[in-house]
């Protein structure tokens, strides 16, 4: 009896039709044509997260530099001291941003500093501040350039 059961078995025994392959292969397709892009574009959008975070923590160590001296530094080069050893994790610098913890520091004069960083993605986001009446701080959105003194006047745009 245990016999005839297996042999049951083993006769009725019938694999997968090509077309059930194919079938299960272009949903696997689909599946994967959906979740790629989307894990991309939530990649990139972290990656300027963590870019505009660092920018942030760069003015918020400025502004304690100009809350300690009334001004943002005696210079250029005294200010970009001030600020690595302020925030020794970020790399402030006189040049131009090439990574999301290299943050580009232009100080315009005592009582205004802009920045600037360039995230994973590509983009670059700035930051200025200003200490004078009316002031306040100002940021840009994406952009492709570097910071010069022409770039400093900032829209006021959140990111």
């Amino acid at each position: 009896m245990f016999r005839l059961l297996i042999k049951k078995l083993r006769d009725g025994e019938r694999g997968f039709t090509m077309i059930e392959l194919m079938v299960v292969v272009l949903i696997i397709a689909i599946l994967i044509a959906i979740a790629i892009p989307t894990f991309l574009g939530v990649r990139g959008r972290a990656q300027n997260r963590a870019a505009q975070s660092n920018l942030r923590n760069e003015i918020t160590a400025a502004k304690a530099i100009f809350a300690d001296g009334d001004r943002y530094g005696v210079d250029q080069l005294g200010l970009v001291n001030d600020l690595i050893a302020a925030e020794p994790s970020l790399a402030a610098q006189d040049g131009a941003s090439g990574s999301p913890k290299e943050i580009q520091v232009l100080r315009v004069d005592d009582t205004t500093v802009c920045m600037q960083v360039r995230s994973d993605s590509g983009n670059f986001y700035g930051m200025r501040a200003t200490e004078t009446t009316g002031g306040g701080q100002f940021f840009s959105g994406p952009a492709s350039v570097g910071l010069t003194g022409a770039t400093c006047g900032i829209s006021r745009s959140a990111f």
